[in-house]
């Protein structure tokens, strides 16, 4: 088996910086661990809290602290410096290659959805973002890595597409689609093909900072090589 990882991430129009943060970092005992946060608001403000989340978060990850005890610090530490007058959205995937499992912890009202195969399914349960109270806890799941297992993991920009055109965004049907039309798209496809379409229905000029994380298991045999592309357009942040 081989897992994919891929994002797609955009500002909002007329901002000078997103809020939003990604990071990809090595666990100390094998595995990845992804992190996703959207700051509150937008622009420089709410880009400097997003990394001050994903900053301590991937802090604790690298010492061994396990998911959910970095996600309830990151959110102590949010409350803290800010007085609990700032919110952060958290997402942590975790891939333990031991364990062949991946572990989601969730501080985002936003849903996660799964599919396995030709069934999708949606992590939904009630979760809050971070730093607005003490001992927030994250909603966490642990599912097994098995191919075609394929993970949509992204910030209220997504949900929020179209609302100011009156053609709000079925987040589910626009997955779904994309997995039925092609046979075995890639997570950047996936990701990217999210994401075009949330702004194709903001008119080209997104409301609000958007970021689409796409996981894939696939039944490739790999070489042993791992490998990570990113590319970034030069004004882009």
């Amino acid at each position: 088996m081989e897992i994919k990882i891929a994002v797609a991430k955009i500002k909002k129009y007329a901002v000078s910086k997103s809020g939003d943060t990604f990071e990809v970092i090595e666990r100390p005992n094998g595995g990845l661990s992804v992190v996703l946060a959207d700051g509150q608001t937008s622009g420089r403000g709410a880009k400097a809290i997003s990394m001050m989340v994903v900053r301590k978060v991937i802090g604790l990850l690298a010492e061994g602290v396990r998911d959910g005890a970095a996600a309830r610090a990151a959110s102590d530490y949010l409350y803290t410096e800010k007085m609990g007058k700032v919110s952060s959205t958290l997402n942590i995937a975790s891939i333990d290659l031991k364990t062949k499992t991946v572990v989601l912890s969730r501080n985002n009202p936003a849903p996660t959805y799964i599919c396995h195969g030709e069934q999708l399914d949606m992590l939904k349960t009630d979760s809050s973002p971070i730093g607005i109270a003490r001992n927030i806890r994250p909603s966490i799941s642990e599912i097994a890595l098995e191919p075609g297992l394929t993970i949509v993991i992204y910030t209220d920009g997504l949900t929020h597409a179209g609302k100011r055109t009156g053609q709000a965004m079925d987040i589910s049907s626009a997955i779904q689609a994309m997995l039925d039309d092609q046979e075995n798209p890639s997570p950047q496809e996936i990701a990217d093909s999210l994401l075009a379409h949330a702004i194709r229905l903001d008119d080209n000029r997104p409301a609000d900072d958007i970021s689409v994380v796409v996981l894939r298991v696939t039944s490739e045999e790999g070489d042993n090589i791992r490998r990570m592309s990113v590319e970034v357009p030069l004004g882009a942040v």
